[in-house]
């Protein structure tokens, strides 16, 4: 998969004529999956070129900086899902005060025609672009006669009467709801994030943690505990591969009430290893939530706890396994 980035008027010729998708896909869930593998069918009958235009952060960075709704995916994450649904090739622009400026005739023109050589363009029906939102499918459509590209409406995805959409999956996430998360994203939610080094205490306790760096903008489950399954990276930040063995364990999300309870953290516990993990990236998927957090009495308490956690970890995890094996056979 090939990636186009920076200024459209830098970009390289495509090759060929493209067929296009907008969007920020954050989470790549469901109803983007659909989207997108429209996208790719049109490409392959049309002898185009699968194609996304996305932006490295939400407008909302930009437009509203207050109100910056929480990544689901960071670009990486992202780009790795587009490779695997069949893109061949993606754009990413930067929603700066030019891009902002731009009225739909224009984004059309400088990126979709002048920087993509766009053949056809496949949009949610309530897809809007340009300036203030000024454009919509039904412009598209003149600017596409006008330009000699074809304009795919997408009906939104639905099931049992809700449709697929990046702000239930954010709230999923905010309550704590991993499993629902997961059924939108139609996979775990996942956050990749640098180990930094810690107080020490999970460590002093028989329990050592990875203390995870994020993203400000990061979403974030609910404080509790949850039972997640991780993967060590290869590389700095999360641009390197993920495809090393997958490591079971429990993670939690709070403030640790038991000792400081000022400053959130979020520490990953990994089952049967023992490894210096600083400087690492580690990709955890949210499987399961086991509880909320509490303040504990005493160490020795804590310490009981957490052994429950990481039995009841191990139970969900191998539950999961069943459920999906069972999936498979069928």
């Amino acid at each position: 998969m090939r990636v186009f980035d920076g200024d459209p008027a830098a970009w390289p010729d495509p090759g060929a004529r493209t067929a296009v998708t907008i969007g920020v896909y954050d989470g790549v869930h469901r109803g983007h999956r659909h989207v997108l593998l429209g996208v790719v069918s049109h490409a392959a009958e049309h002898q185009l070129i699968a194609t996304v235009v996305t932006f490295r952060r939400h407008p909302t960075t930009l437009l509203a900086p207050d109100r910056v709704p929480p990544q689901l995916t960071t670009v990486p994450q992202r780009l790795e899902q587009f490779a695997a649904l069949g893109i061949e090739l993606v754009a990413i622009l930067d929603f700066d005060e030019r891009l902002r400026g731009l009225g739909p005739e224009a984004f059309v023109a400088d990126v979709l025609v002048a920087g993509l050589r766009v053949g056809a363009i496949s949009v949610g029906e309530d897809f809007r672009f340009g300036y203030r939102q000024q454009g919509d499918v039904a412009l598209l459509r003149r600017l596409g006669e006008r330009h000699g590209f074809d304009v795919l409406p997408q009906p939104l995805q639905a099931e049992r009467g809700r449709s697929f959409s990046a702000t239930e999956a954010r709230a999923a996430v905010a309550s704590g709801d991993v499993a629902h998360a997961a059924r939108i994203l139609g996979r775990p939610f996942q956050i990749r994030a640098t180990v930094v080094a810690g107080d020490g205490r999970g460590r002093g306790i028989g329990f050592p943690t990875a203390n995870l760096a994020l993203d400000p903008h990061q979403a974030v489950p609910r404080h509790g505990v949850y039972a997640v399954r991780v993967r060590i990276g290869d590389g700095a930040g999360d641009d390197g591969r993920f495809d090393g063995p997958v490591l079971d364990g429990v993670v939690n999300v709070g403030v640790r009430p038991t000792f400081d309870g000022v400053a959130e953290v979020v520490e990953a516990h990994l089952f049967d290893v023992d490894l210096d993990l600083y400087g690492r990236t580690l990709s955890v998927d949210f499987i399961a939530r086991i509880r909320d957090e509490r303040r504990f009495e005493g160490i020795d308490a804590l310490v009981a706890q957490i052994t429950a956690d990481a039995a009841e970890a191990r139970r969900l995890l191998a539950v999961t396994d069943a459920e999906a094996t069972g999936e498979r056979a069928g």
